[in-house]
């Protein structure tokens, strides 16, 4: 399975829950926020930001199923708008992470006020990036979407 495939997979699953949900109308802005959202509780997984804490992070499977709960809404963002990429943005940068999920939010930020092609690559180059400092390989990140994308599904069938 290829990156680019995972563009498919969720076009299918959008089209399932709105068709299951009744969805009539353009959710591109919800979307959005729950990106935003789901970028945000990957932080909080990371704890990276809470020097006040000593409690370190949570276990590497929590923290990767967050990381794709961002890449279903970030997929079907770009589905939205038309836009794919054809592989996964293998971004090698070392920095604080806090750093670079501040980053990541103005980036997405920037898309959702002007979803163009490069406003939308970038978001993904930081992606790239949060992967690569979390160390998470391509390999990771497919598996992880494939087992939350059955997940979604079923929480679909069950009225989640």
């Amino acid at each position: 399975m290829e990156f680019k495939e995972l563009f498919k997979m969720q076009s299918e699953l959008d089209n399932f829950i709105e068709t299951t949900q009744n969805i009539n109308r353009d959710v591109f802005k919800e979307k959005g926020l729950a990106l935003m959202i789901e970028l945000a509780e990957l932080a909080n997984e990371t704890r990276c930001f809470k020097f006040w804490s000593t409690k370190g992070p949570s276990e590497r499977e929590v923290i990767l199923e967050e990381f794709v709960d961002s890449i279903h809404f970030l997929l079907s963002l770009g589905n939205a708008k038309g836009l794919s990429l054809d592989a996964w943005p293998e971004v090698k940068a070392k920095e604080d992470l806090t750093n670079w999920f501040l980053r990541a939010q103005e980036a997405i930020l920037t898309f959702l006020q002007n979803p163009a092609k490069n406003s939308y690559e970038e978001v993904w180059q930081y992606y790239g990036v949060l992967a690569y400092n979390l160390d998470f390989t391509l390999e990771d990140i497919i598996q992880a979407y494939f087992a939350k994308n059955e997940k979604n599904y079923e929480r679909q069938r069950t009225g989640y």
